[in-house]
């Protein structure tokens, strides 16, 4: 009678296994769609920052035509 909790535990081992599975395919999957890991509570002003840095990169690597 002493063993009976081990009965419980190959389920809840596969349960676990799976829920790792699981989000481990959609890090991967996001991160083959998009080029880099998913960035966890991404709100208004971190997406404002995004655009704000892409436009500041665009422009300091654009060739400047004040020549």
């Amino acid at each position: 009678m002493s063993l009976v909790w081990m009965e419980a535990m190959l389920p809840l081992g596969i349960i676990a296994g799976m829920l790792c599975v699981m989000g481990n395919a959609q890090y991967y999957i996001h991160r083959a769609a998009h080029g880099r890991p998913k960035h966890i509570g991404n709100d208004m002003w971190d997406v404002a920052m995004e655009r704000r840095d892409k436009k500041l990169i665009e422009q300091a690597t654009a060739p400047s035509s004040s020549n």
